[in-house]
């Protein structure tokens, strides 16, 4: 019988992979605690975007910063171990992925099914991060306005 590998004994899973699984397991136990989830969730998010890269932490603190003014009805949580940014229903709209994350050439700015920004038949649902600046910032904000509305 052939050996298995740890490739083949996770589902095909890669190591980084996995260890966002183990974040997004906590991350649900932790969210079983209706108390302070907020504040929680808030203190997550600032302590994931303080573990990032300098190039990632400068761009996850603007994208941050960007969310939470123009949507402040959003609960900002971590989601996989990354900065997000939930509905009231607790539905994650956006996220911010690190270029690190998953070892990306980018990090990228992505929103999920609860976001409004169905357009016809196909749309895009995340976007890659390079660098920021005041273009980009309102790209953002009115991406965000969009998926709130």
């Amino acid at each position: 019988m052939p050996a298995k590998n740890a490739k083949d004994e996770s589902g095909g899973f890669s190591a980084e992979e996995r260890a966002a699984m183990k974040e997004r397991a906590a991350e649900l136990r932790a969210e079983g605690k209706q108390g302070a989830k907020k504040a929680d969730g808030l203190q997550a998010v600032l302590e994931s975007i303080a573990k990032m890269a300098p190039e990632d932490r400068a761009l996850a603190e603007r994208v941050h910063v960007t969310v939470t003014g123009t949507a402040p009805e959003l609960s900002p949580k971590t989601w996989y171990g990354m900065p997000a940014y939930a509905n009231a229903d607790g539905k994650v709209v956006v996220f911010f992925q690190d270029s690190g994350k998953f070892n990306y050439r980018y990090s990228t700015l992505g929103f999920q099914d609860a976001a409004n920004l169905d357009d016809g038949d196909l749309w895009p649902v995340s976007y890659a991060l390079k660098k920021w600046s005041l273009v980009v910032e309102k790209k953002v904000a009115e991406l965000v306005r969009a998926a709130i509305s």
